[in-house]
């Protein structure tokens, strides 16, 4: 970073770690921008944020399970996907109180903008197929869509997990540009085409016909 951006200072190592709680209660969002001159391109602020909730309620679909006291329906989501590790491995717990539940997920930010995220997954059998319950799915239909993850997890599956970072927007901010395009070889338009393949283009009937697929007008 010096040698390459000797004009930029980053204000805290190591950098510093945020609840999500913190970050919502104290900044409005989950990438907070630490800089106290926010004026100031040539600060960077990185933090990470932690703790985030691993279920959220999403009023669509399923009857609320208190739906006799009036509540909205809705069903339970997994906050960031099913596979982050919940941080407890109490199956009764994770069914009784998904509000309560906080997951192994963590986001990089870098002065208001997320620039890497990722979690610990679920490696327990038993701790996946009570995810995919709370979030409304029958046994039956976890074991016809996920059984063979369950299968495979009986076997042992070490405890694992990364992060993603984006490197587009990182170097965006670095070069001070305001969007991603600037810094992106070949970016797609705003309408999502790309100019150097010719991308969208049209398929043609055989192709269609290949993949079983028929476009209604």
């Amino acid at each position: 970073m010096a040698k390459f951006f000797p004009e930029k200072k980053i204000i805290q190592i190591p950098f510093p770690r945020i609840t999500y709680k913190e970050a919502m209660e104290k900044y409005g969002n989950d990438r907070p921008d630490l800089r106290k001159n926010k004026e100031d391109k040539d600060e960077l602020a990185f933090c990470f944020v932690v703790d985030f909730p691993a279920f959220e309620w999403r009023e669509e679909g399923l009857p609320s399970p208190k739906a006799s006291e009036g509540k909205k329906k809705g069903r339970w989501d997994a906050v960031h996907h099913p596979f982050t590790r919940p941080q407890t491995d109490d199956v009764k717990r994770l069914k009784n109180s998904p509000k309560d539940i906080l997951a192994y997920q963590y986001d990089l930010a870098l002065n208001g903008h997320e620039i890497g995220g990722g979690s610990l997954r679920t490696y327990k059998p038993e701790v996946l197929q009570a995810t995919f319950e709370i979030m409304g799915h029958s046994k039956e239909n976890i074991l016809k869509k996920f059984g063979h993850l369950l299968e495979a997890f009986e076997y042992g599956v070490p405890p694992h997990g990364g992060i993603a970072m984006g490197l587009d927007r990182l170097f965006a901010i670095l070069f001070n540009e305001s969007s991603i395009r600037e810094v992106i070889a070949f970016p797609k338009t705003g309408d999502g085409r790309d100019l150097m393949m010719d991308a969208p283009s049209e398929v043609d009937e055989g192709q269609l016909k290949e993949l079983k697929i028929k476009l209604k007008t």
